[in-house]
């Protein structure tokens, strides 16, 4: 029987493989559980038709991430803190900061977990450079310049 398996099956395939399986396993275990449908040339279509979209849909995301790598690459950021007099700060700037600072300057929504510090956190005054994984294989450099109120 062939069938289109709905998520990943150890030992039959990945999520969306249509494959050839004995009827009773298909019956009595992948059907019942949800884990596939029978392959008619409705659920074939069906099943190429999400394809495509999801295939444009990334094409589209791709296109936005490449748009955002043009503006931010290579730009920098000021973020001013209170600190002490030996060049340290009162806290710490963390992903969280620098995500809002670039929404600030730049009107541009960043998820604070693609910023990518060396350190983790910024606790003492200065420059440091920064990464952003906008989008898989698009990976922006910035800089953060972390000053005195």
């Amino acid at each position: 029987m062939r069938v289109i398996l709905l998520s990943d099956v150890r030992g039959s395939g990945k999520k969306g493989d249509i494959v050839n399986v004995s009827d009773g396993y298909a019956k009595n275990f992948l059907i019942p559980k949800k884990l596939a449908n029978e392959a008619t040339t409705q659920s074939i279509k069906e099943l190429k038709d999400a394809q495509k979209s999801l295939e444009h849909q990334k094409e589209v995301q791709k296109k936005e991430a490449e748009r955002v790598h043009k503006i931010i690459n290579e730009k920098s950021i000021v973020i001013l803190r209170k600190g002490g007099e030996d060049g340290k700060l009162f806290g710490a700037v963390t992903t969280k900061d620098i995500a809002e600072q670039i929404k600030k300057n730049f009107e541009i929504e960043i998820d604070k977990h693609k910023i990518i510090l060396s350190e983790g956190s910024i606790k003492t005054f200065g420059t440091f450079k920064f990464e952003i994984k906008i989008f898989p294989g698009i990976l922006s450099s910035m800089l953060a310049i972390v000053s005195e109120e």
